[in-house]
């Protein structure tokens, strides 16, 4: 035999060696008399046969432990979708472990790739869909070097027993400390092997004569954890705490980052979960934001038992400790309802709200799970203070948005208006581009289109200085020129550049005379009945260039169909590449393709065309005034 032939004999070896293993059990997990013990598991290659021997293993299991009918069907269903997740999207070899007990069915399907996520609902696959609709308790669990998806299948949900003797055979699955007699728990806590508690220690009770309803619990000190465990909040915990970060930095809304937190929690520390918030300015009660618990249909009964008792951290705990929490509903009955905590979400030493999480069939939480309770506290903390802050600004802008621009419905009579008006930028800050209408007492208008250069609250104080000086100027009768020369001068002081299209419009026998002067600012266009676009105005210098200058006008006339359009750079200037939208006179091209449009329509128009010239958003504030002369006809159906 030569050496390609050896090598394609050992390769053939290795496979069929590899299919073996994974098509049954391991020789040494058999009892004597051909027995299969409580639990056993099996590793198999992280290839496209994976999922057949994943079903051909749990069909053996199975059927020699006597389980059968849709309980069977639905292991190896789970089992296999599990073991096809985990080959596609970590690309590991997989360990397949199957428990049985009591009736119930535990399963659980790990690969070698903790720092994969699990993929989720709307990604390739059905696995964690099904687990969702089929499994009566599932979860998720992370390690150092492995990562495991597990679920439940059977009449109770009760932790399943192990018996260190049997080989094969691994630790029950149930969180380290002591379960509460005859108290299930649902939700998830990774899986561990810890010895089973030697024995049940009492319930957490209230001190003589102390605390009421939502004051602190302290209970006895927790017992040490596992190897295992300490090993899963040491390394473990850092992915979730990072996805968790993530996750809460991306909200604006304070209650949404409650709600969030809420879901992170459940069920994969806790049963329930509840989030106060705090806000001096306003109260100095907190509110119950938000309630979550692994059993949606019991949200709003735990959320009418906590709404009238903030939670208050016991005597001597320090600011963002995680410390236990006696929920009010033991105070009234003395039922233990399992093991809360709370803990106070501080920023900078001042509290922002609280914490609360709670399991059931637990006296006591590990000291582990404080900690990992006391990082995550500390970021959602962080998510709140982001969204107040967020909000306030939001609040500022708009006030500042409604105090710089006109309140006064933007209207000429006798004219067909339209004014389109968007500031670049989510929450953007006011400033920039400004529009102004004045009607003066001699039935005379004004009318303003500006931009300030720049951006942000330096430009937001020049353009609340523009519009009232406008105003004013024009209320004394200054003329266009005049108004723009004085306003000059008061740019000039701010050192701030501005450019301005300003006008006049006065009215006579069904004509509309137009005095301008574009200062630094995008030239306007008119465009006549027949559909010719021409320019009516010569650029002139930008306010605030220079203090000795002296503004030309020009003046034209209107006529019925006639439509005056001025602009802001923001469209002008739209990018595509190299392209602008102006290039080759593009904005003259697509407003001469208005013709026999109204006001409205060509506004609109002329704006989905700026949208529709780059495939991103715009950069700049966007702003257009369309002033029309309505034919003969249109003024008599107006009138």
């Amino acid at each position: 035999m030569d050496s390609a032939d050896e090598a394609d004999t050992t390769a053939a070896d290795r496979q069929h060696r590899a299919d073996s293993t994974a098509t049954a059990p391991p020789s040494d997990a058999l009892q004597p008399g051909g027995e299969l013990p409580h639990a056993i598991r099996t590793e198999l290659p992280g290839n496209a046969l994976a999922a057949s021997a994943a079903r051909g293993f749990a069909h053996a299991v199975l059927d020699r432990w006597g389980v059968r009918g849709t309980c069977a069907e639905d292991t190896v269903l789970l089992v296999s979708e599990l073991v096809t997740n985990a080959v596609v999207h970590a690309g590991t070899s997989v360990e397949v472990e199957c428990r049985y007990a009591a009736g119930v069915v535990y399963a659980e399907v790990a690969d070698r790739h903790p720092a994969r996520r699990v993929a989720a609902h709307g990604e390739e696959g059905h696995g964690l869909r099904l687990v969702g609709a089929l499994a009566k308790e599932w979860g998720i669990s992370y390690r150092r070097d492995r990562k495991a998806v597990w679920f439940q299948l059977g009449p109770a949900p009760h932790a399943l027993p192990a018996d260190e003797d049997e080989p094969g055979t691994i630790a029950s699955h149930c969180p380290p400390g002591e379960r509460l007699p005859g108290v299930s728990a649902y939700g998830e806590f990774p899986p561990l092997e810890f010895p089973a508690p030697s024995g049940t220690p009492a319930p957490c009770e209230f001190p003589p004569g102390g605390a009421g309803p939502g004051a602190a619990c302290p209970g006895e000190a927790p017992a040490a954890p596992s190897d295992g465990y300490r090993e899963w909040t040491g390394n473990g915990a850092l992915s979730f705490l990072a996805e968790a970060s993530d996750l809460l930095a991306g909200h604006t809304d304070e209650d949404k980052v409650a709600s969030l937190a809420g879901q992170l929690m459940v069920p994969r520390f806790a049963d329930w979960c509840a989030v106060w918030l705090r806000d001096d300015e306003r109260s100095r009660v907190p509110r119950l934001a938000r309630v979550w618990h692994a059993q949606e249909s019991r949200i709003e009964e735990l959320r009418a038992e906590l709404a009238g008792q903030p939670p208050v951290p016991a005597a001597g705990v320090l600011p963002g400790q995680a410390s236990p929490w006696c929920r009010p509903g033991e105070a009234s009955d003395g039922t233990p309802q399992g093991a809360s905590v709370l803990c106070e979400l501080v920023v900078g030493g001042r509290p922002v709200g609280a914490l609360v999480i709670g399991r059931a069939g637990l006296l006591r939480i590990p000291d582990e799970v404080l900690g990992l309770v006391e990082d995550f506290a500390r970021r959602v903390a962080l998510a709140v203070l982001s969204a107040r802050r967020y909000a306030l600004q939001a609040n500022i802008s708009q006030i500042l948005q409604r105090g710089l621009l006109p309140r006064e419905k933007m209207h000429v009579p006798g004219l067909d208006t339209a004014l389109v008006y968007e500031p670049a930028g989510e929450g953007a800050w006011a400033g920039g581009d400004f529009y102004d209408l004045l009607r003066l007492p001699d039935g005379r208008w004004r009318f303003a289109l500006g931009d300030v250069c720049g951006n942000g609250p330096e430009a937001a104080v020049v353009t609340g200085l523009a519009r009232p000086v406008l105003r004013l100027l024009a209320r004394e009768g200054h003329s266009v020129p005049e108004t723009l020369d004085r306003l000059n001068r008061e740019v000039g002081e701010q050192a701030r550049f501005l450019s301005v299209v300003y006008g006049e419009l006065s009215f006579r026998d069904g004509l509309v005379d137009c005095t301008l002067t574009c200062a630094g600012h995008p030239l306007p266009l008119v465009r006549d009945a027949a559909g010719t676009v021409w320019t009516p105005a010569r650029p002139q210098l930008l306010l605030g260039i220079a203090q000795q200058v002296s503004y030309e006008c020009q003046s034209f006339t209107l006529r019925p169909g006639d439509t005056l359009l001025c602009v802001t750079d923001g469209v002008t200037e739209r990018r595509s590449g190299r392209r602008l939208f102006d290039d080759g006179d593009g904005l003259a091209a697509r407003f001469a393709a208005c013709t026999g449009l109204d006001a409205a329509a060509t506004a609109e128009h002329l704006r989905r065309a700026v949208y529709a010239f780059a495939p991103d958003l715009p950069a700049d504030d966007l702003a257009m005034l369309v002033l029309r002369v309505p034919e003969p006809a249109e003024a008599v159906l107006d009138g």
